[in-house]
């Protein structure tokens, strides 16, 4: 046993060592997840995936795959069955503490919100506590979105509002949905009246609505209910030296990706938990030399 762990550890070593050997940047992504990421290289981790490529002076390349059940097991830690090499090497967009791989410091720190169309009886609600204060026959009457298994589904709960929760699936079977749904079609056609989501998809599609204007209403951090969670990369265990790497381009860069995630409506916390007031520019989402 203890020779298969050696022989096992050598095998991850040697494989650390090469990544990037062929000086190519190959990062693990989902083809329809915006405002994350897309086959067209739309999402804000496109962005950050090619600045991070154009820092090193690599060429980037994807490998695509739904993010549902499986994701890592066909993506950073599948092999590649021509060369035997693996897939890709960074993914981007999990927890800090993520289970299935390292996690390096984070590089954003995001929050749920609810979000609403404006001008339809709920423009006084300018933070989550104020929708308690609407007028019992107004709150009582509001179809509110909200995706299973959240910390919005405990608020929800928690003040007596699930009787009136129009449920959603966080991962759906179907690899062309994808969650800013929520708010791209069913707010803006009043299936829902409030959606309560996770920030970056809140921020992006309120941006992006073209049939009402959008309220994001971020939540703050809550001593009983997580909403806010630091965001890293992911790289393989084991692979110290790749970790280190993207550590210190991720530190070098964070002005560049702050606003790039600006850019896209994503609402940032600092270390205190306060939303920060980050200039958005544009220029920072030009594109950057791809392979796949």
């Amino acid at each position: 046993m203890a020779a298969a762990l050696l022989l096992s550890f050598g095998a991850s070593a040697q494989q650390s060592e090469t990544v990037g050997g062929d000086r190519v940047l190959r990062v693990c992504e989902d083809p329809n997840n915006l405002p994350f990421s897309n086959r067209a290289g739309e999402g804000f981790e496109n962005k950050i995936a090619e600045l991070l490529a154009r820092e090193l002076g690599w060429t980037l390349e994807y490998t695509w795959f739904p993010q549902r059940m499986g994701f890592i097991r066909n993506t950073l830690r599948g092999r590649d069955p021509d060369s035997n090499r693996f897939k890709c090497d960074l993914v981007l967009g999990v927890p800090v503490g993520f289970e299935l791989a390292s996690t390096t410091k984070p590089y954003y720190r995001s929050t749920y919100a609810l979000v609403y169309a404006k001008g339809k009886g709920l423009d006084s609600v300018t933070a989550p506590e104020g929708l308690l204060r609407l007028e019992p026959s107004k709150l009582k009457s509001l179809k509110l979105g909200v995706f299973g298994q959240s910390p919005a589904a405990d608020w929800l709960l928690k003040h007596g509002l699930f009787d009136q929760v129009v449920s959603y699936q966080r991962q759906s079977g179907d690899p062309e949905r994808y969650p800013g749904e929520i708010i791209e079609k069913d707010l803006a056609t009043g299936a829902i009246d409030v959606a309560f989501v996770w920030g970056p998809i809140a921020g992006y599609f309120a941006k992006s609505a073209t049939s009402a204007t959008v309220a994001v209403v971020p939540f703050q951090p809550d001593p009983e209910i997580q909403f806010d969670f630091r965001i890293a990369m992911g790289v393989r265990f084991g692979e110290r030296e790749w970790k280190d790497r993207m550590e210190r381009l991720i530190e070098a860069n964070r002005p560049r990706i702050q606003a790039i995630l600006a850019a896209y409506g994503v609402p940032q916390l600092d270390d205190e938990g306060r939303i920060m007031a980050v200039p958005a520019d544009p220029s920072l989402t030009r594109g950057a030399k791809s392979g796949k």
